[in-house]
């Protein structure tokens, strides 16, 4: 019970963060369309860093259906446990787009009009998910797994500049920016279309772990 609340308070903060650093992007450099997003991303880098720290010793911090699948993949996790993960960052996601949205004064829910599924955010958003994959998953199996949250963090940062779909990597918050029709919103038509470029990308670096570090080291977290 104590991981799935983290997960659920973990994924609820990150949607909170990404979405809300966005609105207030949006509102704080008009016209700037660089600007908006390099506030989004330093935004979001610093949130999910301090999000992993905090939560990473209860939950793992995933945050992620698709790094719970690959972590009870790699590791023989309980598949109990990871099917009680997915629903509960979903729902987290959901509800903190809803929270960023109340935040900035607009409506609980206001449904995105980006239309963002194309080609190339497709294929960024595969390149995207399996490079999270590979560095979550290189850090815990060599033994570097407390460095989880200054590279996670920085490597999203870096993925909303060399991505074109500026790196959602994550179904659950895929879904939550849905619900928020601001700078980082996503059409709901793009929502399955995304997350299938996710599942792909996140098959590609669980191959990519297991070829490149087959031995697991002992590992002091459950990340």
């Amino acid at each position: 019970m104590r991981a799935l609340i983290a997960e659920l308070l973990g994924s609820a903060l990150l949607a909170a963060v990404v979405i809300g650093s966005g609105i207030a992007a949006q509102r704080l450099s008009p016209g700037d369309t660089g600007l908006q997003l390099f506030e989004n991303a330093f935004a979001t880098a610093l949130g999910l860093g301090v999000l992993i720290l905090v939560f990473q010793t209860v939950s793992g911090a995933h945050f992620n259906p698709l790094v719970s699948l690959v972590d009870a993949l790699l590791h023989r996790k309980s598949w109990v446990l990871t099917g009680a993960y997915l629903p509960v960052q979903i729902i987290g996601c959901i509800g903190g787009a809803v929270l960023a949205n109340l935040m900035f004064g607009a409506a609980a829910v206001t449904w995105s009009t980006s239309d963002r599924a194309n080609p190339a955010h497709l294929l960024s958003e595969t390149v995207a998910t399996a490079g999270l994959v590979v560095v979550i998953f290189a850090l815990v199996r060599t033994g570097r797994a407390h460095l989880a949250a200054p590279a996670v963090g920085a490597y999203i940062g870096a993925a909303y500049f060399f991505t074109s779909s500026t790196s959602f990597a994550n179904p659950a918050i895929t879904i939550g920016r849905a619900f928020t029709d601001s700078f980082a919103g996503i059409a709901p038509a793009s929502v399955l279309p995304f997350i299938a470029a996710q599942a792909v990308g996140a098959m590609i670096g669980w191959m990519l772990v297991r070829a490149l570090f087959p031995v697991t080291e002992p590992a002091s977290t459950r990340s």
